[in-house]
């Protein structure tokens, strides 16, 4: 008897069986890796690393960006109280943002929770090296540490723009006491109705994508409403009340745009081609803005002015935050043109017609341009004007839902930061004496000059 036949074919039917097993193994054994990386997502040290230089970018347009710009604007008795109240504004948002601030604007509020949220991440509980924020890609996070920086530079800036429209008149006490309870009770409900996934206008469908709504809006009314309740400054009207250093507003300038892609692209979350999208948006509206208002005062005034242009790079940066990462480079020249042009007629004929002194156009360009671009965003969203669209996206609708939006955003700041005034009022009163003013704030309130003659 042969055995080595029979031998052969055992040995050919272990290989075979050997190498089925083997194949099988290769083709099960990337399941459990991409099961396992789906239960825990780690993130990406590029993310990270682009929101944490976004994080820097944000803080470097309040300190020291707003606090040149306002104050190049202001006269020169007023430029250190104009500083002082930006950079308190500042310091006092960092410890209330982690207090209680991030708690209320990002986690689940029970049955308020589309308006605003718990305090169960009060005292950043919770919050470690390893927890995660979700971004806008599905399994992409960054580490909580990361967003809680970068969502803080925001409650930072949103409060400090509201100080230009009441600049040399509002007592310092009253400002700190007025931002810690506006952000409470406005800022931080509103940051949750837009940005969380259960507050009310995210879950309508309404888009912002870095803060039309939430940061401009929500100041330009404030600063409407404080500007008309504190009253006009001493000798409003009447006095040459100029720029003392349009140098300063330059300078001021310059920071706040260059520190606007850390604002726009880095609400990206994810250092991506959407970031790309925000950053080059934040360009061409910008330019377009600062152009439109360039011109069109050079043909109503006679003379090109380099503060109208700033005034006008300023509208463009504030109208397309809620588009930026939403629509095309086109797109955003034209809403930053139409922005620049509407923003010039609110900060001249309009605010001239109705008399209040919005001290630095907060309302004007922040308001305005806030509420051109919120609706704006879903006019240009449209993947036929070259942007990048939404799911089941009809023009009508969705500029509806912007609509709804900036109405909320209004209605809710307006009476809430009425109600907040008159408290701060009765507590420490509202504004400074009219010697004070006279005086200049900056040796009134603080003892000393911004410059030595």
């Amino acid at each position: 008897m042969n055995f080595k036949t029979p031998l052969r074919a055992g040995l050919v039917g272990l290989a075979l069986a050997a190498t089925t097993a083997i194949a099988l193994a290769q083709t099960a054994a990337p399941e459990a890796p991409a099961a396992a990386a789906a239960a825990a997502a780690v993130p990406n040290k590029g993310d990270t690393t682009w929101m944490l230089v976004s994080t820097i970018l944000v803080l470097m347009m309040t300190m020291p960006g707003l606090a040149l710009f306002y104050g190049g604007l202001s006269r020169s008795k007023n430029m250190l109280s104009v500083m002082s109240q930006v950079t308190v504004t500042a310091c006092v948002m960092c410890i209330v943002w982690v207090v209680y601030g991030y708690s209320l604007a990002f986690t689940s509020g029970g049955s308020l929770t589309s308006f605003v949220g718990s305090f169960s991440k009060a005292f950043l509980a919770g919050v470690n090296n390893d927890s995660v924020s979700d971004t806008f890609t599905k399994g992409v996070v960054i580490p909580e540490w990361t967003f809680i920086c970068f969502q803080m530079t925001f409650a930072i800036i949103t409060p400090a723009l509201i100080i230009g429209g009441l600049v040399e008149r509002m007592k310092f006490s009253a400002m700190l006491l007025f931002v810690v309870l506006w952000a409470t009770f406005v800022y931080f409900p509103m940051a949750h109705m837009v940005w969380f996934s259960e507050g009310y206008l995210f879950t309508l469908g309404a888009l912002d994508f870095a803060g039309g709504t939430v940061v401009h809006i929500n100041a330009g009314i404030a600063a409407l409403v404080g500007c008309l309740l504190v009253g006009k400054r001493v000798g409003y009207g009447k006095e040459l009340m100029s720029p003392h250093s349009l140098t300063m507003t330059f300078i001021g300038t310059a920071l706040l745009w260059v520190g606007w892609f850390g604002f726009n692209a880095g609400s990206n979350l994810e250092a991506t081609g959407g970031a790309a999208l925000a950053m080059i948006n934040t360009f061409t509206a910008t330019a377009g803005a600062g152009l439109g208002w360039l011109f069109i005062e050079w043909i109503v005034k006679g003379k090109p002015s380099l503060l109208g242009m700033l005034s006008g790079i300023i509208a463009g940066l504030v109208a397309v935050t809620p588009a930026a990462g939403l629509i095309g480079p086109m797109g955003a020249i034209v809403l930053g043109a139409i922005a620049g042009v509407v923003c010039f007629f609110f900060c001249t004929t309009i605010k001239n017609a109705l008399g209040y002194d919005d001290s630095l156009d907060v309302f004007g360009i922040h308001g305005v341009g806030g509420i051109i671009g919120s609706i704006g965003t879903g006019i240009f969203v449209s993947p036929a004007l070259g942007g990048v669209g939404v799911a089941d996206y009809a023009m009508g609708a969705q500029v509806w839902k912007q609509f709804v939006a900036v109405v909320v955003a209004i209605v809710w700041c307006g009476v809430g930061s009425l109600i907040l005034y008159k408290v701060v009022d009765v507590i420490v009163g509202l504004r400074a004496t009219t010697d004070q003013e006279r005086e200049g704030l900056d040796i009134a309130e603080h003892g000393e000059r911004a410059y030595n003659m």
